[in-house]
């Protein structure tokens, strides 16, 4: 048995698609997006993409790059995946070393990372010197048997619901929304919101991103509420972000960007839905419920400080 950890090639995408999928089947993850998530990173993330090969066949993953500016400089996150079929051998300690001694060497002094809600995971985390921080739920809505709710016959005056097509002219708008939106979000690791062409490049160009099933509300021509939507071309979509521009608040205009979103998704084929959120993100816990969305599974984000000297 020999292990190797090495940096990404391009060829290994879909091996490292096809992993993510069975680690962390709540997560979209195709050739493509891996690819792209490597090619277009900006060089101040310092991003290294980490692969374990067992006896030639990849059998996990870690990609270890600098949280986006903000106010917080040095803070950094690295989340090791390892195959089900392939843990207990060494691969996940390999790939987490060689991700914090990039990351140190970037300047991180604050290490995030992501841990399924199961005994392994958390023992794993701690033996490495990762203490629990926050929990992060991610829920299952069945398109094929269940759906989203019937969207109003009718929109309060003034408010128009739009297609994320109907936004690719410019989307600066809405860029606009997701960075007032961004800044609110709860979380231990919040970062900053990427510059405007970081965003095009990163977000709204990513190729899970689909502009036919991605909504937005405007109230009065002005961009009130948004939510982006990812698919894989295997049937299932996700939540990229939801939000709602301050002043809007309170109207049920998330409610109804996701739910049209979740329609124009089951009427595109798609059979299964997934979202997520910070646990103490309460006004979208309840929204997803009344969705139909349903638990599916737990993480819990682990941070750990890098001493120096």
């Amino acid at each position: 048995m020999t292990l190797t950890v090495r940096d990404f090639r391009p060829a290994d995408a879909k091996a490292v698609a096809d992993l993510r999928r069975a680690c962390a089947p709540y997560l979209l993850s195709t050739p493509q997006g891996v690819a792209r998530e490597v090619s277009t990173a900006c060089a101040a993330r310092r991003l290294r993409l980490f692969v374990a090969e067992l006896d030639g066949r990849i059998v996990g993953a870690v990609r270890a790059a600098l949280l986006p500016g903000g106010a917080l400089p040095g803070r950094a996150a690295a989340t090791p995946h390892v195959h089900p079929g392939h843990r207990g051998r060494g691969a996940g300690r390999a790939l987490l070393a060689a991700a914090e001694e990039h990351l140190a060497a970037a300047g991180a002094d604050r290490l995030f990372a992501r841990a399924v809600d199961e005994p392994g995971a958390h023992s794993f985390a701690r033996r490495h010197g990762y203490r629990r921080a926050r929990p992060a739920r991610h829920l299952r809505l069945d398109l094929a048997t269940a759906g989203p709710p019937p969207l109003p016959s009718a929109v309060p005056a003034g408010v128009r619901l739009l297609t994320g097509a109907d936004l690719e002219a410019d989307p600066r708008p809405l860029y606009a929304a997701y960075a007032e939106a961004g800044a609110d979000e709860p979380g231990e690791s919040a970062s900053g919101t990427p510059a405007y062409e970081d965003w095009l490049r990163r977000i709204w160009e990513h190729p899970h991103i689909d502009l036919d099933l991605t909504s937005a509300v405007t109230v009065d021509d002005e961009i009130a509420s948004f939510s982006l939507a990812a698919t894989d071309g295997l049937g299932r979509c996700a939540t990229a972000m939801t939000g709602t521009r301050r002043a809007f608040r309170g109207r049920g205009l998330a409610r109804l960007t996701k739910t049209a979103s979740l329609h124009r998704a089951r009427d595109h084929g798609c059979t299964e839905a997934f979202t997520a959120h910070d646990a103490a993100d309460t006004p979208m816990l309840t929204i997803n419920r009344r969705l139909g969305y349903r638990p599916f599974a737990e993480e819990w984000r682990y941070v750990r400080e890098v001493r120096r000297g």
